[in-house]
């Protein structure tokens, strides 16, 4: 019962992950920017993601643009982009890996061994694609924070963390904690397995060793006979 209640608990907090994936993926505020004008006062929001950048005036509706080509991205941008959409892909395969490997499914058989070397991949590849998501983010945090302290860089010009990046890191976490739960169970499957084939071994023995004790004695009335 303990080892199906942490394959739910992994299984939804990957689900989580996986979603919070894609959603960071398809985030437009991974670098914002709020400034007032020196001549008139005039309040601006800008924001920079992966795939466009939105902007906002007082009063005025957001309006987004597709970036025209990749060029037009930073570096950190340019390979966030594609470790997410990897990360993507990585976060869907773990989780129907560990659909697979569930205990209430009849996909991959009834082995338990099977199942807990399904369970053990899902759990590895839910770790890994934490790692994936962790990196991008503390990639681009770690560049917004350098150039906002940096006096040459243009007030205009500085940004701040966006909310892409707290829910990466919030992400990435769950992402881990999945993973370990599922390498949890992994372990429990291969304990369980090797205890349970320990004692009909120990038995057999047993049994064979009683067999060979008596056995003279019955060749032995047979031959008084």
């Amino acid at each position: 019962m303990a080892a199906y209640a942490l394959q739910i608990a992994g299984l939804v907090l990957g689900g989580v992950g996986m979603v919070g994936t894609v959603a960071v993926t398809a985030m437009p505020q991974w670098r914002v920017s709020a400034f007032i004008g020196s001549n008139i006062v005039v309040f601006e929001n800008l924001w920079e993601g992966l795939w466009m950048s939105c902007m906002r005036h007082a009063n005025i509706r957001m309006q987004c643009k597709i970036y025209d080509s990749l060029l037009a991205l930073s570096p950190d941008l340019q390979a966030a982009r594609g470790l997410m959409c990897a990360a993507s892909v990585l976060a869907f395969l773990a989780f129907m890996t560990a659909v697979l490997g569930m205990k209430c499914t009849r996909c991959s058989g009834d082995d338990d061994t099977v199942k807990g070397h399904i369970l053990l991949t899902a759990g590895v590849s839910f770790i890994i694609t934490g790692l994936v998501v962790l990196i991008p983010v503390s990639w681009v945090a770690n560049s917004i924070i350098r150039d906002f302290y940096n006096p040459i860089v243009d007030i205009a010009q500085k940004r701040e963390l966006g909310e892409a990046l707290y829910i990466g890191w919030t992400t990435a976490l769950v992402l881990i904690v999945g993973g370990a739960l599922f390498c949890c169970v992994s372990c429990c499957h291969e304990k369980s397995s090797s205890y349970r084939y320990s004692i009909p071994s120990h038995r057999t023995t047993q049994k064979s060793y009683h067999t060979g004790k008596k056995s003279p004695s019955v060749y032995s009335k047979s031959q008084y006979v």
